[in-house]
Protein backbone atom coordinates (compact mmCIF):
# COMPACT_ATOMS: atom_id res chain seq x y z
CA UNK A 1 0.00 0.00 0.00
CA UNK A 2 1.32 2.98 -0.77
CA UNK A 3 -0.12 6.79 0.74
CA UNK A 4 0.27 10.32 -0.40
CA UNK A 5 -0.90 12.79 1.76
CA UNK A 6 -2.21 16.44 0.86
CA UNK A 7 -3.61 19.11 2.01
CA UNK A 8 -1.08 20.58 4.44
CA UNK A 9 -0.43 24.36 5.24
CA UNK A 10 -0.07 27.61 6.96
CA UNK A 11 -2.98 28.95 8.63
CA UNK A 12 -3.72 31.51 11.17
CA UNK A 13 -4.90 30.23 15.13
CA UNK A 14 -9.22 29.30 14.53
CA UNK A 15 -8.81 28.57 11.05
CA UNK A 16 -9.39 25.11 9.38
CA UNK A 17 -7.58 22.70 7.17
CA UNK A 18 -8.79 19.48 5.84
CA UNK A 19 -5.95 16.62 5.40
CA UNK A 20 -6.19 14.06 2.65
CA UNK A 21 -4.54 10.82 2.61
CA UNK A 22 -5.14 8.75 -0.96
CA UNK A 23 -4.27 5.03 -1.02
CA UNK A 24 -3.33 2.93 -3.87
CA UNK A 25 -4.58 -1.02 -4.14
CA UNK A 26 -7.90 -2.14 -4.10
CA UNK A 27 -8.37 -3.55 -0.60
CA UNK A 28 -8.42 -0.36 1.18
CA UNK A 29 -11.69 -1.14 3.31
CA UNK A 30 -9.79 -3.68 4.95
CA UNK A 31 -6.88 -1.70 6.47
CA UNK A 32 -7.50 0.26 9.90
CA UNK A 33 -5.97 3.80 9.09
CA UNK A 34 -4.85 6.55 11.18
CA UNK A 35 -3.37 9.94 11.15
CA UNK A 36 -0.16 10.96 13.58
CA UNK A 37 1.79 13.93 13.86
CA UNK A 38 5.15 14.99 14.91
CA UNK A 39 6.37 18.47 15.95
CA UNK A 40 10.08 19.26 16.23
CA UNK A 41 11.99 17.46 18.28
CA UNK A 42 8.99 15.49 19.73
CA UNK A 43 7.83 11.86 19.46
CA UNK A 44 5.44 11.13 16.64
CA UNK A 45 1.77 11.59 18.60
CA UNK A 46 -1.29 10.11 17.61
CA UNK A 47 -3.92 11.86 16.45
CA UNK A 48 -6.78 10.19 15.06
CA UNK A 49 -7.97 6.40 13.73
CA UNK A 50 -10.77 4.99 12.21
CA UNK A 51 -11.82 1.51 11.59
CA UNK A 52 -11.95 0.04 8.10
CA UNK A 53 -15.62 0.51 7.32
CA UNK A 54 -15.55 4.09 8.72
CA UNK A 55 -17.73 2.67 11.56
CA UNK A 56 -15.55 3.66 14.54
CA UNK A 57 -13.43 6.41 15.34
CA UNK A 58 -11.19 7.07 17.90
CA UNK A 59 -9.41 10.30 19.09
CA UNK A 60 -6.50 11.69 21.16
CA UNK A 61 -7.84 13.46 23.87
CA UNK A 62 -5.94 16.96 22.44
CA UNK A 63 -7.91 17.14 19.35
CA UNK A 64 -11.28 15.61 20.08
CA UNK A 65 -14.46 18.09 18.98
CA UNK A 66 -11.99 19.78 17.06
CA UNK A 67 -10.38 16.95 14.71
CA UNK A 68 -12.54 14.39 12.53
CA UNK A 69 -11.38 11.62 10.58
CA UNK A 70 -13.52 9.81 7.75
CA UNK A 71 -12.85 7.68 4.55
CA UNK A 72 -14.54 7.08 1.30
CA UNK A 73 -13.20 3.45 0.38
CA UNK A 74 -14.60 4.21 -3.19
CA UNK A 75 -12.00 6.47 -3.69
CA UNK A 76 -9.75 4.74 -1.78
CA UNK A 77 -9.07 7.99 0.69
CA UNK A 78 -9.12 8.65 4.43
CA UNK A 79 -9.87 12.79 5.68
CA UNK A 80 -8.88 14.55 8.49
CA UNK A 81 -10.60 17.66 9.04
CA UNK A 82 -9.28 20.33 11.95
CA UNK A 83 -11.06 23.06 13.06
CA UNK A 84 -9.80 25.67 15.43
CA UNK A 85 -6.64 24.79 14.60
CA UNK A 86 -4.19 25.87 17.60
CA UNK A 87 -0.30 26.73 17.79
CA UNK A 88 0.25 23.06 19.49
CA UNK A 89 -1.17 21.88 16.09
CA UNK A 90 1.53 22.78 14.48
CA UNK A 91 3.13 19.84 12.97
CA UNK A 92 4.30 17.12 10.16
CA UNK A 93 1.18 14.88 9.56
CA UNK A 94 1.50 11.54 8.35
CA UNK A 95 -1.26 8.83 7.68
CA UNK A 96 -0.85 5.51 8.45
CA UNK A 97 -2.64 1.92 7.31
CA UNK A 98 -3.19 -1.38 9.45
CA UNK A 99 -3.02 -4.43 8.10
CA UNK A 100 -5.09 -5.73 11.60
CA UNK A 101 -7.45 -3.62 13.47
CA UNK A 102 -7.49 0.28 13.85
CA UNK A 103 -5.09 1.49 16.87
CA UNK A 104 -3.47 4.56 18.60
CA UNK A 105 -0.22 2.66 18.62
CA UNK A 106 2.12 3.61 16.20
CA UNK A 107 3.80 0.45 15.84
CA UNK A 108 0.78 -1.69 14.66
CA UNK A 109 0.70 0.41 11.38
CA UNK A 110 2.55 -1.20 8.26
CA UNK A 111 2.51 1.14 6.09
CA UNK A 112 3.06 5.04 6.00
CA UNK A 113 3.12 8.77 3.98
CA UNK A 114 5.50 10.72 3.87
CA UNK A 115 3.98 13.43 5.56
CA UNK A 116 2.34 16.81 5.09
CA UNK A 117 3.40 20.10 6.87
CA UNK A 118 0.57 21.60 9.17
CA UNK A 119 1.73 25.40 10.61
CA UNK A 120 -0.79 27.36 12.75
CA UNK A 121 0.74 30.54 13.49
CA UNK A 122 -0.72 32.84 16.50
Amino acid sequence: VQLVESGGGSVQAGGSLRLSCAASGRTFSMYGMGWFRQAPGKERDFVAAISGSGGSTYYADSVKGRFTISRDNAKNTVYLQMNSLKPEDTAVYYCAASNGYYSHITRRYDYWGQGTLVTVSS
